[in-house]
């Protein structure tokens, strides 16, 4: 019997254990932290050994296979030995597509990942039997114990990339690539680079890469290290005789000479990069023979992702966005370029090393006042002090919003966009986007 050790007990680790258990694996589950109630008592009632706070050496060198939690780094001693051992380090979607057959769609990319693979998945469900998994609700490995669907569209981290060995989606999509998590790569930006190509990295002519062509890191990329794949770009400028461009107000895209157009005025969703993100979406469904109908409907009453560009309220003709998912600066470009109206503007958490003159033209033309909400906000008052005439900064998301209640006048939104990660003052970004949402209805 072949000895699976799993090292976290979240949501991809405990989902990992079932389907390992049920194809014959013995299985044990370590964690450094301790392991949440609802995934104990799963692993209680499966039989599944498990630990917490510790990880015991002696029961994790001893595995055929370690399926490690994508938040731990390659760095940590603990990995360092297991791969000196020679044990076959992998993420969890590499271990669930060993157990699967159905047709993968996988998408990645620094920004706009959770709306796309949700959009996507809201279009190709409309026809298709499918199931969304990867960063987002039930896990991938439980999902194919469970329902095992026929298609997936798996939301993708590069973190999870980089523990693939033979993963191959049938279709992958690369939405754009900025500076993020360079913590976790040496701090060099090619590595990250490299790591949101592995997606396409086994993938043949048989198969698809959607991407950006508007994304200079991604162009030059595919010039210098091209790929086996069927190249699908997409983009706001260019004409694109294979794959999707938007011509005037239309969105067109071809698939070897059959086409499908679609109006951008009908889209629910505000801003340019969601066009991008619509793009990316229909070219799967058209890949996967969706009706032209069916595609056009999805995109006209897809309602969007909490915590992304979500409107909250309209109170005394202001509106209230929450938009506590854009925990990198390109993600906040995003939202600030797509206010139209003069913004309080609520920012700040743990900065990744955060350059925010891209931000500039957006303060200067619509930014009315900014509200710090983090433990050390120096560098924010350092870089926008001088920008807008009201900058103050709190701990406490309550009095942020009880901030941007006062300063802001009729017609105004406030925006709680914050280009950081959550962790000094919540629990992670779903905290703190209904955090903003609970005291916005609070006023």
């Amino acid at each position: 019997m072949k000895r699976l050790v799993i090292l976290g007990g979240g949501e991809s680790g405990v989902g990992t254990a079932l389907l390992g258990k049920k194809k014959g694996f013995e299985v044990f589950v370590s964690d450094k932290g301790n392991i949440k109630k609802k995934y104990k008592d799963v692993l209680i009632n499966n039989e599944i050994e498990w630990e917490e706070e510790r990880h015991t050496e002696s029961k994790l060198l001893n595995a055929d296979m370690v399926m490690k939690s994508p938040g731990i780094p390659d760095e940590a001693p603990l990995i360092k030995q297991i791969r000196k051992q020679k044990i076959k380090v992998v993420s969890e979607i590499e271990f669930a597509s060993m157990f699967t057959n159905a047709t993968i769609v996988g998408i990645t990319g620094s920004n706009g990942k959770t709306t796309t693979a949700t959009l996507t998945h809201h279009i190709l469900k409309q026809e298709l039997n499918v199931g969304l998994a990867g960063n987002i609700g039930d896990s991938f490995a439980k999902q194919i114990l469970d329902d095992d669907f026929e298609n997936y569209v798996l939301e993708i981290s590069s973190f999870q990339l980089d523990d693939i060995i033979e993963f191959k989606p049938k279709i992958a999509v690369l939405l754009n690539i900025t500076l993020d998590h360079l913590d976790r790569y040496e701090n060099k930006f090619e590595n990250y680079v490299k790591s949101k190509f592995r997606i396409a990295m086994n993938q043949t002519k048989a198969d698809y890469l959607i991407y950006d062509a508007d994304d200079v890191v991604i162009q030059n990329h595919l010039i210098n290290h091209p790929v086996q794949s069927t190249l699908l770009p997409f983009s706001l400028v260019k004409t694109i005789e294979n794959g999707a461009y938007l011509d005037k107000e239309n969105i067109k895209i071809t698939i070897d000479n059959n086409q499908i157009i679609m109006p951008t005025s009908n889209l629910t969703l505000e801003g340019k990069h969601n066009i991008k993100n619509a793009m990316a979406a229909s070219t799967v469904a058209h890949l996967l023979k969706i009706r032209k109908q069916t595609i056009r409907e999805s995109l006209e009453n897809f309602q969007g992702v909490e915590h992304r560009l979500e409107q909250v309220l309209k109170i005394n003709k202001v509106q209230y966005i929450n938009d506590s998912k854009a925990t990198n600066v390109n993600a906040t470009y995003y939202a600030l370029e797509s206010m139209e109206a003069p913004t309080v503007w609520i920012v700040g958490g743990i900065d990744k090393g955060n350059n925010y003159e891209e931000l500039y033209p957006f303060i200067n033309e619509k930014v009315k006042a900014i509200i710090c909400l983090g433990v050390d906000n120096e560098k924010l008052i350092d870089t926008f002090g001088n920008m807008v005439d009201i900058i103050i900064e709190t701990q406490f998301m309550s009095e942020a919003v009880k901030i941007a209640y006062k300063v802001a006048e009729a017609g105004d939104n406030v925006l709680l966009s914050p280009a950081c990660a959550s962790f000094d003052l919540f629990e992670n970004y779903e905290d703190r986007g209904r955090q903003f949402k609970n005291a916005v209805r609070n006023l």
